[in-house]
């Protein structure tokens, strides 16, 4: 990587309290400069949650063998590193520090959040997390992060332990690579699956033409199902394997037939109508959408029936998604070409979308067939919950390593092979969250080697079946519900006795 400079890891600390955006890759120190920052194709998020950190695992999970090459033009020298490797740093954005341009027209630090420290079970809440809440002020602060700003907080895990499972990771995916998984198998992957499309697309315009709008709804809904799996490969660059390419017929298929935007791969909100944990009580502050997730009366309300109206929302969940690609479209619209395009191809699924709705006749049959064909979606969104919802949702720190972390935080659906069509090949999120750029179809055979690293590491394998999945999910949400309803006849009683203690403090004012 050119550059030859040893730093230590003082130096790194203040080079990033300075300003500049540093991260670790295979030991070599990347600069990466705020032009490029702003143009990452995953977002400036996901590099400045990895400033003064060890991002070798995720950028080569992430990117293909070009990308990773050019990496080497920002490296600007090497790093001096423990035993158990690079000791990470905390990045400033996750202390809810920031860069921005202040009335003098240069960069400075702005405090967009401050650290929440809950008390109570540390179970819920270890000493390695990091909660932010949001400034109640928007004015720029004269004070900056400091060195201890980017200490990690304590954490259980040990370094070398980490080191460990991150070092047969690398080996892993060198196993992975030699037995030719990444290689997309186009004919015997792909074939069944256009032709798929390609019938429902067929029935619901049949059905459509003679009149049978429900049966056309349900069709292209299925139709919508299955194009997704597709568009999520392409996504992830794991059809082609070429950027360009696969992002243009990745907005062929989101954006112009499904209306949804490639480009927003969301952080998604799941407050005011669920929360996983009780974490999610205290208004927590969120780096991505970069506003409070306010738990509010409405937000309790609706968490105290969580477990009770899940299907009905996962029902509807594709409306979210459209919230979601919208919202994201009109803060990109104007800033880059990429985005522009998504809109273009958003304008064009409404006038196609638009027109059967239309032609249905009247408003009550386009509202059913609107409801009808959205509803339909639906299984997508119930097993991507069951994925991640029953799983861990705390942070460990920046001592963690990836494997460790999606492993920890993800679980496969156990299903029959002939019905992995349904869920899509996703079913297997454990190994696709450790391979995102695996071509779907090969994740049952890549599985097995990840079950047998995991055996070899310690590391538990989480899978469901889909009944037992769903049942845990529920309980999860159940719990955090029962949780709301605690804290509400606890506010009840206090405010009950609040008001008695004003009525008995007035009684005894009258009667001196």
């Amino acid at each position: 990587m050119g550059a030859t400079p040893l730093w230590t890891r003082d130096a790194v600390a203040t080079r990033i309290l300075a300003g500049e955006y540093l991260v670790i890759y295979r030991s070599h120190l990347l600069r990466i400069p705020l032009s490029w920052l702003d143009a990452h194709p995953g977002g400036s998020l996901a590099i400045l949650h990895f400033v003064g950190r060890d991002a070798t695992d995720e950028i080569d999970a992430y990117h293909c063998d070009d990308t990773r090459r050019l990496v080497e033009k920002y490296s600007v020298g090497r790093v001096e590193c423990s035993p158990s490797g690079w000791v990470p740093l905390v990045p400033p954005i996750m202390s809810g520090w920031v860069r921005r341009q202040g009335v003098s027209g240069k960069m400075e630090w702005y405090q967009e959040a401050t650290i929440h420290q809950p008390l109570g079970n540390s179970e819920i809440h270890p000493p390695s997390q990091i909660l932010l809440v949001g400034q109640e002020s928007d004015i720029l602060q004269s004070s900056t992060p400091t060195l201890s700003t980017l200490s990690p907080p304590t954490s259980h895990l040990c370094p070398k332990i980490q080191a460990q499972h991150s070092s047969a990771y690398k080996e892993l995916h060198k196993r992975i690579v030699d037995a030719g998984l990444y290689k997309t198998p186009y004919l015997t992957g792909y074939g069944p699956e256009v032709l798929r499309y390609l019938l429902l697309a067929s029935l619901s315009t049949y059905a459509y033409i003679h009149g049978w709008l429900v049966t056309s709804a349900i069709c292209l809904g299925l139709m919508w199902h299955q194009l997704v799996f597709s568009a999520h490969d392409l996504g992830h660059m794991g059809v082609t394997h070429n950027w360009v390419l696969d992002r243009l017929l990745a907005i062929f298929i989101a954006d112009f037939i499904g209306g949804l935007s490639i480009g927003c791969d969301p952080d998604i909100e799941h407050l005011p109508f669920f929360a996983i944990s009780p974490t999610f009580f205290s208004s927590l502050w969120s780096s991505y959408y970069k506003r409070t997730m306010h738990f509010d009366r409405f937000a309790a309300y609706f968490i105290s029936l969580q477990h009770k109206i899940f299907y009905l929302v996962m029902a509807f969940a594709r409306f979210n998604l459209y919230a979601n690609s919208y919202t994201y479209l009109y803060r990109k619209a104007w800033d880059t070409r990429r985005a522009r395009g998504g809109v273009l191809g958003l304008v064009f699924f409404w006038c196609w979308f638009g027109a059967i709705l239309y032609g249905c006749g009247s408003w009550k049959k386009a509202l059913t067939y609107l409801i009808v064909s959205h509803a339909v979606t639906s299984p997508l969104h119930v097993q991507i919950v069951l994925s991640h919802f029953s799983m861990s949702t705390k942070d460990l720190g920046p001592v963690e390593s990836f494997p460790h972390r999606q492993m920890r935080t993800t679980t496969d659906v156990i299903c029959p092979p002939s019905l992995g069509f349904i869920h899509g090949g996703l079913q297997l999120q454990v190994t696709h969250h450790l391979f995102p750029r695996l071509p779907r179809h090969n994740l049952a055979r890549a599985s097995v080697l990840v079950k047998e690293f995991a055996a070899e590491q310690g590391i538990v394998y989480a899978e469901f079946g889909f009944v037992a999945g769903n049942q845990e999910v529920l309980g999860v949400l159940k719990n955090v519900a029962e949780q709301v309803k605690l804290i509400g006849r606890v506010a009840d009683a206090e405010a009950r006795e609040a008001i008695e203690r004003k009525i008995h403090q007035k009684c005894n004012g009258k009667m001196d």
